[in-house]
């Protein structure tokens, strides 16, 4: 597979997080807002301003995975597994991780997938693709040449203009990362679009648990203690563990967010719940393409723009 050439030009972006004119993750235990020093109501909008949501990002990437790991008891990594568990990788087709934050998922997928399958992760935050650079830089030297599989390139590129063409991917995953986007629907439909016919698009997200018990205590927690734990190790002036709650409170989970992939243009669409509902699998299939229409497609396909490549 051809790898896109990178670029000198930053290119807007929107993942984990959000549009590019304000990006994963593997965007996870994400950020959080106030204004005038008073917490936001749940129903107000919540700002996914890119500028906002990658700058909040910024500041917290160098903490980033040790919190993720220290506030959901390293239940993350397990959820990351078993979403990767749900994939079919087939042939030598590559794989997209979008909103890949530190990369985590990406490397999952790829250590998954084998030597002849490329793993590529985007997201619009560089600080974040920085450390995913740098673990898969260790990964290889550890490895003594990569343990036989394609080294992951990382991307800055926009989620909601992914610079790929149609129908190239045979997955595209999202880890934590949809809730961030401006547009969640333009976000689905361009997952859709550079996925191939008969592949997968698979979000793993946070979701909220029905049990009244664990509801209740899971509400509690991510209102009240995450926030302050979260800020105490991040010391984030812009309050980003109080985004987490307000972010997952507002965003479809279940079936309306299953439905939401079907609007996008998958079938066969399935969600299985995970830690009582904490976090959520969903994943669908693209329709196969009529014979017919492939060259029309073909033809309509968007140039690949270039993407600047995290490097050293």
């Amino acid at each position: 597979m051809s790898v896109p050439e990178p670029s000198q030009n930053e290119q807007p972006s929107e993942d984990v997080r959000a549009r590019g004119d304000e990006k994963p993750h593997d965007g996870d235990m994400s950020a959080s807002h106030q204004t005038g020093g008073r917490h936001r109501k749940a129903t107000e909008p919540l700002d996914k301003s890119g500028q906002r949501v990658r700058e909040m990002f910024r500041q917290i990437a160098p903490r980033y995975d040790t919190m993720n790991h220290l506030l959901s008891l390293n239940i993350d990594k397990w959820w990351r597994r078993k979403a990767v568990d749900r994939l079919t990788i087939q042939g030598d087709a590559p794989i997209l991780d979008m909103c890949c934050g530190t990369g985590d998922l990406a490397i999952e997928i790829a250590n998954r997938a084998g030597g002849d399958v490329q793993v590529i992760g985007s997201d619009f935050c560089h600080a974040m693709l920085e450390i995913a650079r740098d673990k898969e830089d260790s990964r290889v030297r550890d490895a003594a040449g990569g343990a036989g599989r394609p080294t992951i390139p990382f991307f800055e590129a926009d989620s909601m203009q992914l610079p790929f063409t149609n129908d190239r991917f045979q997955c595209v995953t999202v880890a934590f990362g949809l809730r961030n986007i401006v547009d969640t629907d333009q976000g689905l439909r361009e997952m859709v679009r550079v996925c191939r016919p008969g592949g997968q698009v698979m979000v793993l997200e946070f979701s909220q648990p029905t049990l009244p018990i664990l509801k209740q205590l899971y509400g509690f927690y991510f209102r009240s203690v995450l926030p302050r734990v979260g800020q105490m190790l991040a010391r984030n002036d812009k309050s980003a563990y109080e985004y987490l709650p307000a972010s997952v409170g507002q965003f479809p989970c279940g079936e309306a967010l299953a439905d939401r992939l079907r609007q996008a243009g998958l079938e066969e669409v399935e969600y299985q719940p995970l830690t009582l509902g904490v976090a959520t699998i969903y994943i669908g299939k693209k329709p196969a393409a009529p014979q017919s229409s492939t060259a029309t497609q073909r033809a309509a396909d968007p140039v690949e723009q270039p993407m600047r490549m995290v490097t050293q």
